[in-house]
């Protein structure tokens, strides 16, 4: 990602929350304010092109967790998101929401808990220091 825009984006996702707390990137919307924070970052569009070819590139370690469709429903729809799913057997649909979506981040915790423990994962070379806390 070009710099200064991933500091930009660590920063304001950082500030307030505890040291490993999950902050899924398909959230970034949500989290930068329902999108009023991108302007402080970069266009949204550049953002997630160079994201994306930063990861396939290879130049930092990236995980796709493989979740099944409505633990990615969760994750991906924001921290106060339903999310609704028909069960054709009850002929009901059953509502899934922040428990549920924190139970997913707390596997998803445990899981990348347990990489970690056997080496830390590779941000990339280059990064720029903090913009808001020393380095």
């Amino acid at each position: 990602m070009r710099q200064p825009d991933g500091a930009r984006i660590h920063d304001l996702l950082t500030q307030g929350r505890k040291q490993g707390e999950i902050i899924p990137l398909a959230t970034l919307t949500h989290e930068l304010g329902g999108g009023a924070g991108w302007p402080t970052v970069g266009g949204w569009e550049r953002v997630t092109t160079d994201l994306l070819q930063f990861v396939r590139s290879g130049d930092c370690d990236a995980l796709s967790l493989g979740l099944p469709e409505i633990a990615r429903a969760l994750v991906c729809a924001g921290p106060h998101s339903h999310v609704r799913a028909y069960d054709a057997a009850a002929d009901d649909f059953i509502a899934y929401g922040p428990t549920e979506r924190a139970a997913v981040l707390a596997e998803v915790d445990a899981f990348l808990a347990g990489l970690v423990a056997e080496q830390d994962l590779w941000p990339g070379d280059g990064l720029l220091a903090s913009l808001t806390r020393p380095a």
